[in-house]
């Protein structure tokens, strides 16, 4: 579907949604997040205040995804829109434009210390900067100064919200810097899908090989896989991961060619549902933790 089509479907689905809204709606303000982890922070912040929508939807992959004329409706009545950026969200702009939504979204990893890659010729910006909870604090500061713009008469609770959350993540950032740091550096060595952990292990202390790039949508070269292969070997890497929102079958060739064992499966990009076991950031935060220790740990 274009996204001529979709601003259509989006511009006669939010007339009729208009027709229905309940005046309940007013103890509220909508507010649209581009990916699930994101929706959850903003949700800790706002509290009662705000009804969130992830446009990725669980377990969706935030770099391949095609927006619906539901989204375009959501972003263009969405009294604030959240991104992560850093190229992450390469679609939000046409999906933008396409809703004829008038202001800008949030930049919500704007203050954060990025780090870039080299990667076939040109240098990008990681931007999986979730994975580290000293980065998500930022989130949360961004965060509330936003919500507190648009709804300046629930601003006191959302500076409460955020200080409490504040505490948590700060509680859980220092747990899992006491649990990786039990583990022998040198046995701190994990294969993955793609390059989306890299500030997890820049922050803890972790390292990561991928045969993909910063983006599930690069494709691996044969030379990187060999050359990835050849790595792994002198690593002595032995354990892999695959990923929720990922396809699996790259990395499975890698390990059996390398003779690395089965870790898990790793949340690095996408909640699971709720009933699943990491419909949280804390949550995704202390499983992914918990899986790579027990596997390096071995």
């Amino acid at each position: 579907m274009n996204f001529k089509t979709l601003l259509r479907l989006a511009a006669g689905s939010a007339m009729c949604c208009f027709a229905i809204t309940s005046p309940a709606s007013a103890k509220t303000i909508d507010v649209v997040a581009s990916f699930t982890i994101l929706a959850d922070v903003v949700r800790n912040v706002g509290g009662d205040h705000v009804s969130v929508k992830s446009l990725v939807a669980p377990n969706g992959d935030p770099h391949d995804f095609e927006p619906s004329p539901a989204d375009a409706m959501a972003v263009g009545r969405a009294a604030v829109t959240f991104i992560s950026g850093e190229g992450l969200e390469t679609w939000f702009q046409r999906l933008a434009k396409a809703a004829g939504a008038k202001v800008p979204p949030v930049v919500v990893s704007n203050g954060i210390q990025t780090h870039t890659f080299e990667e076939d010729g040109r240098t990008l910006t990681d931007p999986h900067v979730w994975n580290s909870i000293p980065n998500v604090l930022v989130w949360v500061d961004n965060i509330e100064r936003a919500l507190a713009k648009a709804d300046p008469e629930d601003a006191t609770a959302f500076r409460q919200n955020a200080a409490a959350y504040r505490k948590r993540l700060q509680a859980l950032d220092a747990s899992i810097r006491a649990e990786i740091g039990a583990v022998p550096a040198d046995q701190r060595k994990v294969l993955t899908s793609h390059d989306a952990l890299g500030y997890y292990g820049k922050e803890y202390g972790v390292q990561f090989l991928a045969p993909q790039g910063l983006s599930t949508e690069t494709e691996a070269s044969a030379a990187d896989v060999a050359k990835l292969i050849d790595q792994i070997k002198a690593d002595q890497v032995t354990v892999y991961f695959i990923e929720n929102s990922n396809d699996p079958r790259l990395v499975r060739q890698i390990a059996q060619a390398t003779g690395a064992n089965p870790g898990g499966e790793l949340y690095p990009e996408a909640l699971s549902e709720s009933n699943g076991p990491v419909p949280t950031y804390e949550k995704l935060m202390r499983f992914n933790t918990d899986q790579i220790v027990k596997a390096i740990s071995r």
